[in-house]
């Protein structure tokens, strides 16, 4: 039998989701079998496994140590180069450039080398995160491989939910650079309609089934040779959002291979001219509070991009 304690960096999450962390290898179906079985319980009563864990409780697993080392197996960290850079790190989280032809996560196709990975080894590293710790560290906001930017990682659990939840609730607000092929004079709001299909994805007018709506506000910065330099704020976010509604709208992003269909690409750019260069913190929750009124910009800039920026003549501002 083992007995666990919460502490203060395990507390305010469901147990089901704490014991798939801490046997990391069972099946989801095993856990919620030793909980109907009372072989897994919470402060010495049975347990469904949606209870919110509170600082002191106890976790009871009567289990033999072999079914327990069978079913937990150490985290593998995997040793990477460092490609992003750091525009702020406190305790609580990381926020940091990502460059183009880095993907956030892991994927099918990038299994060991992604933004995630390179921050978790960074943490490891600097004897910040130890591979024994029931909680990872992760990206709460994700960008496309050739998308460049910020992105934030929280580096506790408390953190990570803040994060998440103000990321989900819209009250941190993330703003880009995008360039696009035609003449934009006036600033704007996008409504439309997307849907996921696959790899990419659908934008329509009007409502369909399945799909949902997505907001895109705009403002042009410079315009030059039929092309115009363009800041975006996202009021939702979803997959592709600036860039299928930009080529919906007739105004294709500048080095997009995927949805301009023209493909104009006079800048040798590696792929979309989109830069996430500030995020600002509206209103987010404990113990990330002292964050809220800060807005952090990001320099940072693959050198095709500095390319576009001076093609406008155009200096990075708020």
């Amino acid at each position: 039998m083992i007995k666990i304690t919460i502490d203060n960096t395990n507390e305010n999450q469901r147990l089901d989701k704490y014991l798939q962390k801490y046997l990391n290898k069972a099946p989801k179906s095993f856990i919620y079998k030793m909980l109907r079985k009372k072989n897994i319980k919470l402060n010495d009563k049975k347990a469904n496994g949606n209870e919110i864990l509170a600082f002191g409780d106890n976790i009871n697993i009567y289990l033999s140590d072999e079914t327990i080392k069978n079913f937990k197996e150490e985290k593998e960290i995997i040793k990477t180069k460092q490609n992003f850079k750091i525009i702020f790190e406190d305790k609580n989280i990381i926020i940091c450039y990502k460059p183009i032809g880095l993907v956030s996560q892991p994927d099918a196709n990038n299994k060991t080398s992604s933004l995630n990975d390179e921050l978790i080894y960074y943490l490891y590293k600097t004897d910040k995160y130890k591979k024994d710790a029931d909680f990872t560290p992760s990206i709460c906001n994700r960008l496309d491989r050739n998308t460049s930017g910020i992105v934030v990682f929280g580096k506790n659990l408390k953190s990570l939910q803040a994060l998440n939840l103000a990321f989900k609730t819209k009250t941190i607000d993330k703003y880009y650079l995008t360039a696009v092929e035609g003449k934009i004079d006036k600033n704007g709001i996008i409504k439309l309609y997307h849907k996921k299909e696959k790899d990419k994805v659908q934008i329509y007018d009007s409502f369909i089934e399945g799909s949902k709506e997505i907001i895109t506000e705009y403002t042009p910065l410079k315009t030059k040779e039929n092309k115009t330099l363009l800041k975006i704020k996202l009021i939702t976010g979803k997959t592709h959002q600036i860039r299928a509604s930009f080529e919906h709208i007739g105004f294709s992003i500048i080095g997009d291979r995927k949805y301009n269909k023209n493909n104009d690409n006079i800048f040798g750019l590696k792929g979309q001219f989109l830069h996430c260069y500030k995020l600002e913190f509206v209103s987010i929750q404990e113990p990330l509070s002292y964050l809220n009124g800060q807005k952090f910009l990001c320099s940072y800039m693959d050198k095709s991009f500095k390319n576009v920026l001076k093609f406008f003549d155009y200096k990075m501002g708020e």
